[in-house]
């Protein structure tokens, strides 16, 4: 957003419900975006300690690069501890519950924030994988109720999961994407299924492959290896249907029948994708598939895809390997005892 620009969070009062690191990093997004944002805990103290959290760790990402200058300014300026959830939500028009994930805790939650807020506030809630609608069973007026899904490290993360239950009010929509799209983020509307899409994609990946570490196929290792390296690669650029429309659906098809000589249950071709190829749209070359590219934008679109890839890769090596596995001992280490060596921190 320019500078000249006003940001339509610039005198909104917001409030944020569980100030931990999910709930507090969406509070420095919105107060960032220039929001006036109240934050509450389980108590006065806790969320006071919270703020401070906050402006703090916004120090050291001003220092790393990841913040603008000013950001624990600004941070301590619109973003206050409220004694209480009731004196949070009080005067927001936007309230994000972001409270552990038990449906009990929600539902109290829930209650407290519909008994003290404005009757036309918005309130979304930050679950990962519970339905709306079981949360709704606490809302009272629950047309203004849905599911804002932020993903963490909240700050960093771009892309935000908007659920509406069937009793959400349509016109609730385009007012949380304005709020949500003002921080920086990129929302989708997904419906109503436990899991939503990020977890159910997230944990059917990790299920095949832990699968594939239990059968002794790949270390957990080199799974990650693999992941990161070939179609994980692919995936800050391109979503599976993008991916799948430029490989080519017929080959996609041809590959799921193979995996049916081993798995033919687990792998069975989805009923879109052989809907597709049998009606000649093979994706990208053909000009039409999942997502319909038109063939003449096929060479930009491969230009494209192959510079980004290269540009990932050149940001990969400016980076480094994450330090997720033990350093590897110089010469000069040698003989230093294994547990005198300095080993790498875990990532996040």
């Amino acid at each position: 957003m320019s500078s000249t620009t006003q940001s339509p969070l610039q005198g909104r009062t917001v409030a944020v419900v569980g100030s931990g690191y999910m709930g507090g990093g969406i509070a420095q997004v919105l107060a960032l975006a220039g929001a006036d944002v109240r934050i509450s805990d389980v108590s006065a103290e806790v969320a006071t300690a919270n703020r401070e959290r906050l402006i703090t760790e916004a120090g050291q990402f001003v220092a790393d690069g990841l913040m603008p200058e000013g950001a624990p300014d600004t941070i301590a300026a619109r973003v206050t501890a409220a004694p209480s959830i009731e004196d949070s939500v009080a005067e927001a028009s936007f309230v994000e519950e972001a409270v552990p994930e038990k449906i009990e805790i929600k539902h109290a939650t829930l209650g407290r924030i519909c008994a003290a807020a404005d009757a036309q506030a918005i309130i979304g809630s930050n679950t990962s994988t519970i339905l709306i609608s079981r949360l709704a069973e606490g809302v009272t007026g629950v047309e203004r109720f849905l599911g804002v899904h932020f993903s963490n490290p909240a700050p960093f993360i771009p892309g935000v999961e908007l659920i509406p239950h069937e009793g959400t009010d349509p016109a609730v929509l385009p007012v949380v994407e304005e709020i949500v799209t003002a921080t920086g983020k990129q929302t989708a509307r997904v419906k109503d299924s436990t899991g939503f899409v990020l977890n159910r994609l997230q944990y059917a990946l990790f299920s095949e492959a832990s699968q594939l570490v239990e059968e002794g196929v790949a270390s957990a290792e080199d799974v990650d290896t693999i992941v990161r390296t070939t179609f994980g690669f692919r995936l800050p650029f391109f979503g599976p249907f993008a991916i799948a429309d430029m490989a080519g659906l017929d080959v996609y098809q041809f590959c799921y029948e193979s995996l049916q000589t081993r798995w033919p249950e687990r792998f069975a071709t989805p009923t879109a994708l052989a809907e597709l190829v049998a009606q000649g749209k093979y994706g990208a070359k053909t000009g039409g598939g999942f997502l319909d590219v038109p063939a003449d934008r096929v060479p930009e679109l491969v230009a494209y895809r192959n510079r980004a890839y290269v540009r990932m890769q050149q940001l990969l090596a400016e980076l480094g390997p994450a330090p997720i596995q033990p350093e590897e001992p110089n010469e000069a280490d040698v003989s230093v005892a294994p547990e005198q060596q300095t080993r790498g921190g875990e990532g996040s």
